[in-house]
């Protein structure tokens, strides 16, 4: 069995004064703090489900992503700034230190947060929930693990909860 080990997010929010929604993380991945950007799993279906949102191309480099988050105004970040975790694991999450969530909110048009996923959702009501006055809406994860989705169903359930507030 793999160690517990002691991690800090590494890479900063992505939004800018033009964000409507922000969708939330629990923590990065091995993968993603290996490439330093979220979502870096390849068989994490994050990108092509947000790529589907908000009808754009799927992009690949790490520009390409912020480019689109921004352009479709779009915030990603995690509610998590330090854990005890085994690898990659979201049920191992231990001895907590949430994000600040608030300063983001505080400085853009943010107008619901999105949680990918159970264990962000489950965070988020825990740690940040009542310190934000916002609608927050859980989407079901695009985990590899999360296979009780088809890609086109959670394309389809994203866009028609994210939609509604771009």
């Amino acid at each position: 069995m793999s160690e517990y080990q002691y991690v800090e997010h590494e890479f900063a929010p992505v939004y800018n004064e033009e964000s409507q929604v922000l969708v939330l993380g629990s923590l990065p991945s091995v993968k993603s703090r290996e490439q330093g950007f979220y979502y870096g799993h390849p068989r994490n279906r994050f990108w092509k489900v947000v790529a589907a949102v908000l009808g754009v191309p799927e992009p690949l480099t790490i520009e390409e992503k912020k480019r689109m988050l921004l352009a479709g105004h779009v915030a990603v970040y995690d509610v998590i700034r330090a854990c005890e975790i085994i690898g990659s694991s979201d049920s191992s999450i231990r001895n907590v230190l949430p994000a600040d969530i608030k300063s983001i909110v505080a400085h853009t048009p943010i107008r619901a947060v999105f949680t990918n996923g159970k264990t962000a959702g489950r965070l988020y009501k825990k740690y940040q929930a009542e310190h934000i006055v916002l609608p927050m809406i859980e989407l079901p994860s695009t985990s590899p693990a999360n296979a009780a989705f088809s890609l086109e169903r959670l394309e389809e359930i994203w866009k028609s909860e994210i939609g509604k507030y771009l």
